[in-house]
């Protein structure tokens, strides 16, 4: 099985040390849950939703530098499916170095032949250019991801397609943990 990964809340729990990012630029009056819930449907989303400034996206990107990897936490039993699939891959809006400082911090830089990051020039998701790129390569078995721009591009080419944690029409599988992906219906081909 070859699996396309989003990054960001599908392999690693980033969105907390995001949320508190934006909660330190936005103050304490606005609550966290909503920081949460707003950066869960994209960045920019979030951005164009508070209104953010220039200033305030400065002070955002100096705070995303400290970040370590250490920040930024593996999902529980994702490490058993990147060992079970033939080829994983990744599709990130984020930097390649930012992806590989932490794949390598956690020893996961093994798992994965391929990626493409926001380095490497294609459109934004729901785009599906970098899916096509990497399946054209790699020949993708399923998609997993935590929102449904993840999934859409997979649709678009008749990938199968998994949601992690959230709930939408377009996935054809859902998994809250996973601890569920051997118990699930979905065709594991080796």
């Amino acid at each position: 099985m070859n699996i396309l990964w989003d990054f960001d809340g599908t392999l690693f729990d980033t969105y907390p040390a995001y949320t508190n990012i934006l909660s330190l630029v936005l103050g304490e009056a606005v609550d966290k849950l909503e920081i949460y819930e707003k950066l869960k449907i994209s960045y920019s989303h979030a951005i164009n939703y508070y209104n953010i400034s220039s200033n305030q996206e400065e002070e955002i990107k100096r705070l995303k530098k400290t970040l370590s990897p250490k920040d930024m936490k593996p999902f529980d039993g994702v490490e058993e499916i990147l060992k079970f699939a033939n080829k994983n891959v990744i599709m990130t809006h984020k930097h390649r170095d930012g992806v590989l400082a932490i794949l390598k911090y956690y020893g996961w830089d093994k798992y994965f032949v391929d990626m493409v990051t926001i380095d490497d020039g294609f459109p934004r998701k729901p785009n599906s250019l970098a899916y096509i790129h990497l399946h054209t390569k790699h020949g993708i078995d399923l998609v997993i991801g935590d929102r449904e721009l993840d999934l859409l591009p997979a649709k678009e080419l008749g990938i199968a397609t998994c949601m992690f944690q959230s709930q939408c029409d377009v996935a054809d599988y859902h998994l809250q943990d996973y601890s569920e992906f051997f118990n699930t219906d979905i065709p594991l081909v080796k």
